[in-house]
């Protein structure tokens, strides 16, 4: 089960901070529809790691890991699938 400590209360803010520094380019995205400028492979290898992190952070039943990795997860798959879109 997820727990809440001082430590997690820490983890929060951190993965809140880090997580929300992903939020202006999905914003953009989604008011221009434009993906010019973007790298597919790093969103990609990106999508990968924050993947890793989010198992990882089940695994040690962390509360900040998990929430902070599946939010960015969302915002990276929404961001990969309009590059994708673009160029089809």
């Amino acid at each position: 089960m997820l727990s809440i400590n001082a430590d997690e209360i820490v983890g929060l803010i951190a993965a809140f901070l880090t997580t929300i520094a992903f939020l202006p380019q999905a914003v953009k995205v989604y008011r221009t529809q434009s993906t010019d400028g973007l790298s597919l492979p790093m969103y990609v290898i990106m999508f990968v790691g924050v993947c890793m992190w989010l198992y990882y952070g089940l695994r040690i039943e962390s509360l900040s890991v998990v929430v902070a990795n599946t939010v960015t997860a969302v915002m990276q798959i929404f961001i990969i699938f309009n590059i994708l879109k673009k160029r089809s």
